[in-house]
């Protein structure tokens, strides 16, 4: 039940956070441009407008589990790496230019791995979205005999420290505990010349992972 319970505060903590940054991120410049542009405060809008949407039905779907609602009329499978083209599209409408890479052939990965790889990628680009400042992303999917690599990189850099005012890290505490979970590694760290890079390892191979 405890580990459940984590999974399920995992999944809406991914979603809201993605989500509310996106939406705060579209409404500052929406603000900003509002009266020297009105058209792309518009298409700002309209981006807060489909944010929250996908958001309100992921937040259903995940409350919807916990309450053991399996209606297949709004029953919604959780998101799996196939569904990272979508995520991609959307961040970049929003103006968070992201592209997506596949290296390799997909096989007999578990659903649950499936799904934990993509809150990893989720997460990663919450992290751009809160603090890189304007970026651009890149999302790299390799499949390999046992083991799923996943690679996000970022050109963006960091605002700089206003005075006594610290500038938040990349949170990474949820993404090791989903790692640590399939007995992976995780790494992260700034860039040389700038941006940041989060690397993850999971192995599956004959492990019980359902």
């Amino acid at each position: 039940v405890a580990d459940e319970g984590l999974r399920i505060a995992q999944g809406l903590d991914a979603v809201l956070a993605l989500s509310l940054g996106v939406i705060g991120l579209q409404a500052g410049v929406g603000a900003h441009v509002i009266d020297a542009d009105p058209a792309e405060a518009k298409a700002s809008l309209v981006s807060v407008a489909q944010t929250s949407r996908s958001a309100l039905t992921e937040v259903r779907r995940i409350l919807g589990a916990l309450r053991g609602q399996n209606d297949p009329a709004t029953y919604h499978p959780p998101p799996g790496l196939d569904a990272l083209g979508t995520l991609a599209a959307e961040l970049t409408a929003a103006g968070l230019p992201v592209e997506v890479h596949v290296d390799g052939a997909r096989n007999g990965i578990p659903a649950a791995l499936d799904l934990t790889a993509y809150r990893l990628v989720q997460e990663s680009l919450t992290n751009v979205v809160k603090h890189a400042g304007p970026a651009r992303a890149e999302v790299t999917v390799r499949y390999e005999p046992g083991a799923l690599l996943l690679e996000v990189v970022d050109d963006g850099q960091e605002p700089p420290a206003t005075s006594g005012t610290a500038v938040p890290g990349h949170g990474q505490l949820g993404m090791y505990e989903r790692v640590s979970v399939w007995g992976g590694s995780l790494t992260t760290g700034k860039r040389p010349g700038g941006g940041y890079r989060v690397l993850a390892r999971l192995p599956y191979g004959n492990q019980d992972q359902q």
